[in-house]
């Protein structure tokens, strides 16, 4: 029996979790390297890598191979019990780190692993108040969703006290600026740190941070800013935890976004690109840190704790990275990605920004000026319709007046073929969208 009469909304039967965003307009039935199929046939370039997750593209060889296998073999377990697939896993996860984060607990989500970071740092200080960027995402759990400033905050009754947003370092938009008119971040710093200060009732446990805020609109930390806010918590006696969700194993051209500027967190949380489009999430750690916490009795204990199958997928993973040199491949791509970018931010006056690192651009546009207030949002909305309708699918910032802001993440296993269509349809959609403005 068909599952869904011609004609019909696929979707009336689900409930809306995207705020006012609606689902794709077609049903996806296949997907395979770069791109989506839809039900009536349609291929679709996937500029997203699924949700921003995917970085070997999808229906990977290796990893459809191993999931094959290990389902058969080994599956989940209690909780309770260890199995080789998780033992290698963080072993192997350790080896690519630097010391002394050596320590690791697998988990699903990165809204999970934030919060099992977030609980291990209250644990370990004593201490409850956690500071995170404005216009942060790290989940919708109940500790990720309080540091979580982007959404989702309207609606639902108070947020746990003792959650303190800091300003983002937007170059872009710089909210405090120096005599040059650009950006003055460590004033600012200062600034966002006076107005904490001011507000902790003196238990300042954590800061959870991305080292390049994605759903915030692709911005990247100046150079220096990581380091700075190390000392700033350092001085506060607060752990500096890493949310490289989106930035971890490769994707930014370096295995972790965080050694560009050589800082070592405290605790660093991985999910989406770990386990490559399948659940899996880490929480690593040092020594140190995770022995008070279990002198502590810390507590985590879930059913999909180190499950051996999503554990085995990422082992795959971690094989494909290192063999096919993709933090080399993401380093090389994403400079032709992004000269392919700025060629269109030439051609085209609405293209107002293109920033990122490796294959994690942001592309924002300038429509405010010319469509007046919302005008962004708007013309946003109708490039990544007309992408769409071209083959293309794009991710657009959801959050109010930042609708024009693209983020841009195929995945590393993309060909130079597949970069420059994706650019040329972008190209057609823009000069489409503005035609007449």
């Amino acid at each position: 029996m068909p599952s869904e009469t011609p004609g019909t909304d696929p979707g009336r039967h689900l409930i809306r979790y995207s705020g006012h965003a609606p689902f794709s307009p077609e049903v996806v039935v296949r997907a395979a390297g770069t791109s989506v199929f839809t039900e009536s046939g349609r291929e679709l370039l996937d500029f997203t890598s699924g949700q921003m997750s995917a970085i070997l593209g999808h229906s990977h060889p290796a990893i459809v191979s191993t999931v094959r296998e290990q389902v058969a073999h080994l599956d989940h377990l209690h909780s309770g019990m260890l199995s080789p697939p998780v033992t290698e896993l963080v072993r192997r996860l350790a080896g690519t780190l630097p010391e002394p984060l050596e320590k690791g607990l697998l988990l699903t989500t990165g809204a999970e692993a934030n919060e099992a970071a977030v609980r291990m740092a209250k644990l370990v200080t004593g201490r409850h108040e956690v500071v995170s960027f404005a216009r942060s995402w790290h989940g919708m759990t109940q500790a990720a969703a309080n540091a979580t400033y982007s959404a989702g905050r309207k609606g639902y009754g108070p947020a746990a006290p003792g959650n303190f947003a800091l300003p983002v370092p937007d170059r872009h938009r710089p909210s405090v600026v120096g005599a040059d008119g650009g950006l003055d971040w460590r004033r600012q710093l200062d600034l966002g740190f006076e107005m904490i200060d001011a507000q902790s009732v003196g238990s300042l446990a954590a800061c959870l941070v991305e080292p390049i805020l994605s759903s915030g609109g692709v911005v990247e930390l100046p150079p220096g800013y990581l380091a700075a806010l190390a000392d700033k918590c350092r001085e506060r006696g607060m752990l500096l935890i890493l949310d490289e969700a989106q930035t971890g194993l490769c994707r930014t051209g370096d295995w972790y976004a965080f050694q560009h500027e050589g800082v070592v967190p405290d605790i660093l949380t991985l999910s989406k690109t770990l386990g490559a489009g399948l659940p899996l999430a880490a929480v690593l750690t040092s020594p140190e840190i995770e022995q008070r916490a279990h002198e502590r009795g810390f507590l985590f204990f879930t059913t999909h704790v180190n499950d051996p199958l999503p554990a085995a997928v990422g082992n795959t993973v971690l094989d494909v990275l290192v063999r096919d040199r993709l933090d080399e491949r993401a380093r090389v791509l994403g400079t032709t990605l992004r000269g392919g970018l700025e060629k269109l931010a030439a051609r085209h006056e609405v293209v107002a920004d293109v920033r990122g690192r490796g294959l994690l651009l942001g592309m924002e546009l300038a429509g405010d000026e010319v469509l007046g207030e919302g005008g962004a949002d708007r013309l946003g909305a109708e490039v990544t319709r007309r992408c769409y309708e071209l083959g293309l699918h794009m991710n657009i910032v959801q959050l109010p007046g930042m609708g024009g802001i693209f983020r841009i993440a195929p995945p590393l296993t993309a060909g130079d073929d597949e970069i420059a269509r994706g650019v040329a349809v972008l190209d057609e959609a823009l000069t489409g969208a503005t035609r007449g403005l």
